[in-house]
């Protein structure tokens, strides 16, 4: 997602145009204004710009379907909340009796694991210890394939599903798909089909965390990956893919709040040469046919949003697997309660049979979102197979090239340019992630293996 920020030339056009300097302040005061207004009203300020746009009514706005997601959601959070808190102070873990009482006892208060029922997560075994060096090789080119390929076509048609038009014919524009949270709720479904097949066939930890506590990480999932969707209307991928690889930055904030961690000099450093790159591509990159003020600050909103809660999810989940959990089981537990929220959202909204409706008017979109969720689904089971075989930094290495590649298919695909300085920010950037992964593999050479959780990916 990652449109061109004119942002700083279109934001002094509008506050220089007002007049001389010795206007009015409150004139001046104005044209400020209009910018912030023209960043929740889209459809207004990009009228002129996007002739093929439709126009919108006020409920078609982000900020408002935004609110009116979010209020669905808190329809279910907020009694559920309660009813747990209502639970907890009644003791209901030692004077509940009944056929309920099991369920309750995993949603509300969860269970101990027994040591017999204890599967270890054991260190991940020397890559030559147990096979060749070519059929390491094999599994290595295995598992960058099955990456590249998934996210990298998971890339192009997101941006294809958000941005292009379906039914186009000679006399007819076609239609936009508009319902991102219809998006959301199918990758979502495919993942918790996957998620319970795997935790089927191979055996899993014994389960001992409060179900509820998934919710959390369920609810803020949910609204980053319907930022994420959102923004693509109003910027270009090649930007959204530099915001996610600058969201570092507010991991290490969110770690500070959320999960008391300390950070290394290094760290804050790549943080740093993370934010010039970003900050060079988007200032010096040449405006996207739809950029204006309006777009280019609601992107900006967007991207944040999605930036901040991607960042609550990664420190909650981090926080879940004290619980002794497997990946999988976070994977299921998450996508669980983010089928849940979503479909009541769109019941709510009576959105879930308009998603439907055009999925049948337009097989090509269904196919498009199948593939979209297929890539998704699996691709999550990619990431795990590669740290389990390869570690952590073998497995950050393969997706910041997958980023960099991701850029330069969108930029040939949709036509984005790229100027000079602009590429030089993303040289920068990877370069900075690059580092990250070195300086970090640094750190940890020469210290006993331990095991460890691979993130829980979240598209």
């Amino acid at each position: 997602m990652d449109a061109r920020w004119g942002a700083r030339a279109a934001m002094a056009h509008v506050t220089e145009t007002p007049g001389p300097r010795d206007r009015d302040p409150r004139a001046r005061e104005a044209g400020w204004w209009a910018v912030v207004v023209l960043a929740v009203l889209p459809s207004l300020g990009a009228g002129g710009e996007s002739p093929e746009a439709p126009s919108q009514s006020w409920t078609q706005l982000w900020f408002f379907r935004f609110f009116l997601n979010a209020a669905g959601y808190a329809s279910f959070m907020v009694p559920g909340y309660l009813l747990v808190q209502y639970l907890r102070r009644k003791n209901y873990l030692e004077t509940g009796r009944g056929i309920c009482f099991p369920l309750v006892k995993a949603c509300v208060f969860g269970s101990e694991p027994k040591a017999s029922d204890e599967v270890p997560l054991t260190p991940r075994a020397d890559a030559t210890a147990d096979s060749t060096p070519s059929w390491q090789i094999l599994k290595l080119v295995f598992c960058a394939s099955g990456l590249q390929v998934s996210y990298l076509t998971w890339g192009v048609l997101q941006e294809r599903v958000m941005t292009g038009s379906y039914g186009a014919t000679a006399t007819s524009p076609g239609e936009h798909f508009t319902d991102s949270q219809f998006l959301v709720l199918m990758n979502r479904v495919l993942a918790l089909i996957v998620a319970g097949l795997y935790c089927v066939l191979r055996k899993q930890p014994r389960h001992g965390a409060p179900m509820y506590r998934y919710s959390f990480a369920s609810l803020s999932n949910v609204l980053s990956s319907w930022c994420q969707y959102e923004a693509l209307k109003f910027v270009s991928f090649p930007t959204q893919v530099l915001a996610k690889a600058s969201k570092v930055i507010p991991v290490m904030m969110m770690g500070k709040l959320v999960s008391r961690r300390s950070y290394e000099h290094w760290e804050y450093l790549t943080a740093g040469l993370i934010s010039i790159g970003v900050s060079m591509f988007l200032l010096s990159s040449g405006p996207e046919p739809r950029s204006s003020p309006a777009t280019t600050l609601s992107g900006l909103v967007l991207l944040a949003g999605y930036i901040a809660f991607d960042s609550f999810t990664s420190n909650w989940q981090d926080a879940l697997f004290a619980y002794k959990m497997s990946s999988v089981q976070m994977m299921f537990g998450v996508n669980l309660f983010s089928c849940l929220f979503t479909v009541g959202s769109l019941l709510e909204q009576g959105a879930l049979l308009e998603g439907a409706r055009f999925m049948g008017r337009h097989s090509e979109f269904a196919f498009h979102a199948l593939l979209l969720s297929i890539c998704s689904a699996f691709g999550q089971l990619f990431i795990f197979y590669t740290i389990g075989q390869f570690g952590a930094a073998v497995f950050t290495i393969i997706m910041t090239l997958r980023q960099a590649i991701a850029i330069l298919l969108s930029c040939l695909l949709y036509g984005h340019t790229v100027t000079v300085v602009g590429g030089l920010g993303v040289a920068v950037v990877f370069t900075a992630l690059l580092l990250r992964v070195y300086a970090r593999g640094r750190k940890q050479r020469g210290k006993k293996a331990v095991p460890t959780e691979p993130p829980v990916q979240k598209v």
